[in-house]
């Protein structure tokens, strides 16, 4: 049965619009970050190609935007592999985040409006209903939405281009953590601090409870 992932990440069907090409990365990509094609493991393009549903073209466009990406090795004379998952990969990836995702939500805080609030405190519970009925995925996929906002207030296309790699990659090793329940309501706790600093305009303390929320990833990672 086909994921429908393309629906997941695009709220309000606009998967329509979006190419075979995007329809198939989408798919691909949250199957990786999702850790259902596990870190390691060699793909079958012809499996891959039955589970997402999508054509070759589509699915090979897909393999290398995603090896570009960090998420899939290519590997000579022996296929596709997933990427493995390494604690020293896990740092670094958290020193870039500390440093893009402060600034994000510096930006944000100089252009946010109150309906921006609105739909990231609605996200935020969101967030909080998933985790209590112990939907994983769910979770995962609103809280990709939830930063994916915060890139989208903050207003620079590059720097949102930058943080959607940066958190499909750090959602991979943050699914290793998801079992801990103290965790998840770290996670609602700390969105709620980065959502009211944005209200209150304060720039400084908006990026003082990002960099919390990125501390935060790293002490339940090498918690795990």
């Amino acid at each position: 049965m086909s994921d429908s992932v393309a629906g997941n990440e695009n709220p309000g069907g606009r998967e329509k619009t979006l190419s075979l090409n995007d329809q198939a990365y989408l798919a691909f990509r949250h199957r990786l970050i999702t850790l259902r094609y596990k870190p390691g493991e060699y793909l079958n393009t012809a499996q891959v190609m039955d589970d997402l549903e999508r054509g070759r073209t589509p699915v090979n466009q897909a393999i290398h935007r995603l090896a570009t990406e960090g998420l899939l090795q290519i590997i000579p004379r022996k296929g596709v592999m997933v990427a493995p998952l390494s604690i020293d990969d896990a740092l670094e990836l958290i020193e870039v985040r500390l440093v893009n995702e402060t600034l994000c939500v510096q930006l944000a805080s100089q252009k946010v409006m109150a309906t921006h609030i609105a739909q990231l405190r609605d996200l935020n519970q969101r967030i909080a209903a998933a985790s209590k009925a112990h939907d994983r995925e769910q979770m995962m996929l609103l809280d990709r939405e939830f930063h994916q906002m915060l890139a989208e207030i903050a207003g620079n296309r590059r720097l949102s281009d930058i943080l959607s790699v940066i958190h499909a990659q750090a959602q991979r090793f943050w699914a290793t953590t998801l079992s801990s329940v103290t965790h998840m309501e770290e996670v609602i706790a700390e969105h709620n601090a980065i959502i009211m600093a944005l209200e209150e305009g304060d720039t400084q303390r908006a990026a003082e409870a990002a960099r919390a929320h990125i501390q935060s990833f790293k002490r339940a990672l090498l918690a795990t």
